[in-house]
């Protein structure tokens, strides 16, 4: 395995919220699309729902037993309330990223997860390593390979419905230390490293998976860590997603021209489970 693809994937997107089934409704409204997988972590005490996409998948996650995931999700919920709470990066050699990680002193370990489905009794097992606040930056972020099972594969013919994560959006006070995570220890790509003059903020592109990880340095914060902050969805035609989206009485604001060249933008306000969310169609 070449020492490039310890990192080959954002795997998926985690969302913590209260109330489970009312966040699948809300997301339905928003993705156009319903969940590909609806279950339980029974040794966790999470129940979860899974709406796949073509690169990456949103798990909406929810404690519902006595477990050690239920006391993470509720302590998450405490601070924030319903929100944007983690990253899984998908690699396809667990073994090979545990090797690498402990080698240069990080101490890490390989768990397993199970997962049943509450449809059809059917079982998903994986492996995940759980990072150090060294290498997380205290974020939720963690490290997975999926070993048994799969989920449904996306398919939409639907311009107006989600395609796919274009990207997710991450605030730091330290670029330079997040490039040397990321980039030197992940290697994940460093797709471009800039300052954008419009908001005196230096960003960082990584990318992976046709997904980026943007990050964007704010020194000026009050709190030190950093902080999961929002997601963009892509959609074929945002204008047949804008009147989808008000159909379903979703507060959207209306479009216009992206910061990036050659994009059309709107910003979802309402049902997104205080998750910064924007819709992108990439027009050239």
């Amino acid at each position: 395995m070449c020492i490039r693809d310890r990192i080959s994937s954002v795997d998926h997107i985690i969302i913590a919220v209260k109330n489970l089934d009312q966040a699948i409704i809300d997301y339905e409204k928003i993705l156009g699309i319903t969940p590909c997988w609806k279950g339980k972590h029974n040794e966790l005490g999470t129940e979860n729902a899974l709406f796949n996409f073509e690169n990456t998948y949103l798990e909406l996650l929810s404690p519902c037993d006595a477990g050690p995931g239920t006391e993470l999700i509720n302590s998450l919920l405490a601070k924030k309330g319903d929100h944007l709470a983690g990253i899984a990066l998908g690699t396809k050699n667990i073994e090979h990223v545990e090797e690498v990680l402990n080698n240069d002193g990080y101490g890490v370990e390989i768990s397993s997860g199970k997962a049943t489905s509450e449809r059809d009794g059917k079982i998903r097992r994986w492996k995940n390593i759980f990072l150090p606040n060294t290498l997380s930056r205290e974020l939720f972020i963690f490290i997975i390979e999926h070993t048994e099972g799969s989920l449904q594969k996306y398919k939409n013919q639907d311009a107006s419905k989600v395609k796919k994560l274009d990207h997710v959006v991450i605030n730091t006070q330290d670029a330079d230390n997040f490039i040397s995570i990321y980039r030197d220890i992940y290697k994940i790509r460093l797709a471009l490293d800039t300052t954008i003059e419009h908001w005196k903020r230096r960003m960082l592109f990584f990318r992976t998976n046709a997904t980026t990880i943007e990050v964007i340095e704010q020194k000026d914060k009050k709190e030190s860590a950093d902080e999961l902050w929002g997601l963009a969805w892509a959609v074929e035609s945002i204008e047949e997603a804008h009147e989808r989206l008000i159909n379903k009485n979703i507060d959207v604001t209306p479009i216009k021209k992206g910061l990036k060249k050659g994009t059309l933008v709107a910003t979802i306000k309402s049902h997104t489970c205080n998750v910064p969310t924007l819709l992108i169609e990439h027009i050239q």
